[in-house]
């Protein structure tokens, strides 16, 4: 089991464009949506005073017919409407866009039919009645210039389709009555009169359109603005949260050997004869005050980023002997059996921080180890060095396998934890991060554990007398058991 060692990141990635513009286009989308029922509306209430006007002027049958077409597309788009909001409503997103691209020709057709009344009323009805059926179909471009120019592509296909079709109404219609006078100067006057107005509507659109986009990518924008210092003042309250719990576990451990000194010192100052024994303890109280402030001091220099790193040439039989005349009195003074395995091997690392991690998983082991014995070996595998801690000792149930890395975190059962600090694998964890290196622990409760450090991909060849240069490299590889 690989246990993650690594403190949690709570950073806000901001969104890709492709993302952004895909929220942006879905409330485009919305906004044109929104817009369709009062638009239909509209054309429902217009419809009435059109065909009123023009009954008795235009010819009935083309009249009944345009009613006719005009009904059938007003009860589709209703029911566009009542499927959008069914299905699409709820979601961003492409569907939106695709919704829209897919029933866009029922915008084309609404306009292409708006062109019927000035078809029907031009040169052929009263010139009130025309001047009511150009005003009504002015009236239906310029509506819908604010309803649906925050679908670029619907608006277009309306405003080109609406004048098309009144654009041709005028231009048959002038060519049918050229026998009129001045009909021809009216048509000419018409016609570059549309050009004009489809001109102003679609750059009136376009700045329309962008007005609703950058509303939209503003408020996209704030609102990943708003989720990173969400997450960010989240994170902050955490810090300061463990920076507390930190420093009163701090306070605590520090309170007990500067308590127990102060009474040894009063012990040592009414009964000076007592000093053989006294010193011992007075002694002790100090090494614990010494390796918290040690343990202290490395994680804050740590977490400030100010540990620095000496890379160089480490012999790992040399190691491990140091190592091992470290920590043999302590293993003799348990009736632990201490042993380390290794091949001739020199390897580039730091040796401070390497025997500063290794240091830490075997004072681990010894303290929770009551029987048995305590081994610390290197494996050579096909692309990697794994140091390896073992221990007989009481193990770590499941539940605590990712807590004992936390700062001042102790298993409460567990025999040996009363002179600990809780600092020990924290340091561990926080060191092997530095150096790149993976930090796994396999370990069942009441049979023991096993720490492993496993050092990056290295490139190895044989020098002198069979010894193996292992020259670390940048990079984190992964490593199954």
């Amino acid at each position: 089991m690989l246990v993650d060692t690594q403190p949690a990141t709570y950073q806000h990635m901001p969104a890709s464009p492709e993302v952004r513009d895909q929220w942006v286009d879905s409330q485009l989308v919305g906004v044109l949506m929104d817009n369709v029922g009062p638009s239909l509306l509209a054309a429902s209430v217009s419809m009435p005073v059109l065909i009123y006007l023009m009954a008795g002027e235009v010819n009935t049958a083309a009249l009944v017919g345009w009613t006719l077409l005009m009904l059938g597309t007003l009860v589709y788009r209703y029911r566009l409407i009542g499927l959008y909001r069914l299905q699409y409503d709820h979601v961003d997103g492409p569907q939106r866009l695709e919704f829209v691209l897919r029933y866009r020709w029922t915008w084309a057709a609404v306009a292409l039919l708006w062109g019927g009344p000035v078809y029907l009323s031009y040169l052929q009805a009263s010139i009130t009645t025309q001047f009511v059926c150009a005003v009504v179909v002015l009236g239906q471009g310029l509506l819908n210039l604010t309803g649906f120019s925050a679908c670029l592509p619907v608006f277009r296909s309306y405003a080109n389709s609406l004048t098309l079709s009144v654009l041709l109404a005028v231009i048959s219609l002038t060519a049918i009555h050229l026998d009129q006078p001045d009909v021809l100067q009216k048509g000419l006057l018409f016609g570059a009169l549309i050009v004009v107005f489809w001109f102003l509507i679609m750059v009136a659109g376009a700045r329309l359109h962008q007005v609703h986009r950058s509303s939209f990518e503003l408020q996209f924008s704030n609102q990943e603005l708003i989720d990173s210092l969400t997450l960010q003042t989240r994170a902050s309250l955490r810090a300061v949260a463990t920076k507390n719990r930190f420093l009163a576990s701090a306070a605590h451990d520090l309170r007990q050997p500067v308590h127990a000194l102060s009474l040894y010192a009063d012990w040592l100052a009414t009964e000076p004869e007592m000093a053989r024994e006294i010193a011992p303890r007075i002694l002790q109280s100090t090494r614990a005050i010494n390796e918290l402030f040690d343990s202290l001091f490395d994680l804050t220099r740590i977490d400030a980023g100010n540990y620095k790193v000496h890379l160089q040439h480490v012999d790992v039989e040399k190691l491990f002997a140091d190592l091992q005349l470290q920590f043999e009195p302590v293993a003799q003074g348990k009736g632990l059996r201490l042993r380390t395995y290794t091949r001739p091997t020199v390897l580039w690392s730091d040796p401070v921080v390497l025997r500063r991690i290794l240091g830490n998983l075997l004072s681990n082991a010894l303290r929770h180890t009551h029987s048995g014995g305590v081994l610390l070996g290197l494996r050579h595998r096909d692309d990697m060095l794994v140091f390896e801690v073992w221990d007989t000792g009481v193990g770590i149930a499941r539940e605590h396998q990712q807590a004992i890395f936390q700062e001042f975190f102790r298993v409460s059962q567990h025999q040996g934890t009363e002179d600990s600090l809780g600092l020990g694998l924290t340091i561990v964890s926080k060191l092997t991060s530095l150096m790149g290196y993976q930090l796994s622990l396999n370990s069942e409760a009441n049979r023991g554990s096993v720490f492993r450090v496993l050092l990056p991909a290295f490139t190895q060849q044989e020098i002198g007398t069979g010894t193996t240069v292992v020259d670390g490299q940048a990079g984190n590889e992964n490593s199954g058991h």
